[in-house]
């Protein structure tokens, strides 16, 4: 039986590369969102109108231009805040959520004494945090130091922007990485969480949901179990934040990251959310023009966060394009599309009714995205990707970014296919033709 979904057919129009053609002519169907979701017009036009009318540097002239650009900026900030509930002042920029996990990392790092102004392994000096200097941390930037033998925890899903500054950190602090295992259906596995998250427990970092299988964290029952240990808690929230309501607020997050072109923003710019206080200790990595308040030839203070984490001339069109792309979520509802995309997981499932198709996470559409990864028996996936490509299908292949979670399930890579606000039924349905002629186009029987 089909599924009745909200109707968003008339947004499509909205999205200029969705009116393409590609391979031989065909209609492109668009199932690679996960990976970078397709822009608006109004995104584009914005980005461009800032271009054209009031292109300056925010925060430094004192000429018109410069104060309509700063006003654009902040204004931004104001609004991508709003969107997950928090203040302005808790949002740094980034140039993604990589970028945003490992400013969280690093500062950790700088606060531990294991890295030098110049942000390189075994360099010299400290860096200065708010009310600090370059002699010498800020006073609360003591609370971020690890030493040998405190914890990391993770988990197995994670993507490896994740993953790696974590074993960074553990590596140049002593400290151990631990993690949480996952089911055979691909969910976190918290059975043995008191085991793995302890007294020695200084950071529980992991994704909101899988990039891989889609499945939606129990996050209420890390978070509780974080808690309970004093730990700082850092949510990966870049495939949640443009499908679903998320309050940071709410989820009481002390760090959080998402990234713009994942929301039908520009590529090039994300979001750091941190908790006021945390952000006025946490040293920063990148130093120079616009995050000092005081400078002299031997040492300089911090400008309050969240200038202290923006150093340098900033993404200011992408910035103005995000804070669009916000607003044009909430114009469409987040509570409409997260229903629209939960009648979409729904259909998509469907492709294990295909001879051969096996999923890899969760075949049920309890708590996940409608991101779903899969193999086709006896067909590597990059040639799956190949064939679907083809019938113009454009879906991801690969690892993912997330090797470990591939290694848990015995596969080098798979393929994925995942939807979107714009993602139609017929888009599904198209996928599911192409798939079931993938065994058969490689000389493969199923009768």
């Amino acid at each position: 039986m089909t599924a009745t979904l909200p109707d968003f057919s008339e947004l499509r129009d909205e999205f200029p590369v969705l009116g393409r053609t590609v391979r031989d002519d065909k209609p492109l169907v668009y199932l690679d969102s996960a990976a970078t979701a397709q822009k608006p017009r109004v995104v584009l036009d914005a980005m461009m109108d800032f271009y054209e009318k009031y292109n300056a540097a925010v925060h430094r002239g004192a000429h018109q231009l410069a104060e309509e650009a700063t006003t654009a900026y902040e204004d931004s900030r104001s609004a991508v805040a709003s969107f997950v509930g928090v203040e302005g002042d808790e949002i740094v920029w980034t140039s993604g959520t990589s970028a945003a996990i490992n400013t969280v990392a690093y500062g950790f790092a700088n606060a531990s004494g294991v890295l030098g102004a110049s942000g390189m392994p075994g360099a010299s000096g400290v860096l200065g945090g708010s009310g600090g200097s370059a002699g010498g941390l800020g006073a609360g930037a003591s609370r971020f130091a690890l030493n040998e033998g405190d914890e990391i925890v993770i988990t197995e899903a994670e993507h490896h922007s994740n993953l790696v500054p974590w074993q960074q950190l553990a590596a140049r602090t002593g400290a151990t990485l631990k993690w949480l295992g996952l089911t055979d259906d691909g969910r976190i596995d918290i059975s043995d969480i008191e085991d793995v998250i302890t007294d020695r427990t200084r950071i529980v970092s992991f994704a909101h949901a899988s990039n891989v299988t889609g499945a939606i964290a129990p996050a209420e029952a890390i978070l509780d179990a974080a808690r309970a240990v004093g730990a700082y808690t850092v949510l990966d929230a870049c495939q949640t934040v443009p499908h679903m309501p998320v309050n940071l607020a709410d989820l009481d997050v002390d760090f959080a990251a998402f990234s713009a072109h994942k929301m039908f923003g520009p590529t090039g710019v994300g979001a750091l959310f941190g908790k006021r206080e945390l952000l006025e200790d946490l040293p920063p990595v990148f130093t120079g023009g616009s995050m000092v308040e005081r400078v002299t030839m031997t040492d300089f203070t911090c400008a309050p966060p969240p200038a202290k984490f923006e150093a340098g001339t900033q993404m200011i069109a992408q910035v103005i394009g995000f804070a669009v792309a916000t607003r044009w979520l909430s114009t469409h509802g987040m509570d409409a599309i997260a229903a629209h995309e939960a009648g979409l997981v729904k259909e998509l499932l469907r492709i294990q009714e295909i001879p051969g198709v096996r999923i890899i996470g969760p075949t049920d559409a309890t708590d996940r995205l409608a991101v779903v990864a899969f193999v086709v028996d006896g067909v590597h996936p990059h040639d799956v990707g190949q064939v679907l490509d083809d019938a113009g299908i454009a879906v991801r292949v690969g690892h993912h970014c997330a090797q470990p979670l591939h290694r848990r399930f015995n596969v080098p890579a798979t393929a994925r296919a995942s939807a979107s606000v714009y993602t139609s039924l017929s888009d599904v349905q198209a996928l599911r033709e192409a798939l079931a002629d993938v065994r058969t186009f490689f000389g493969m029987d199923d009768a």
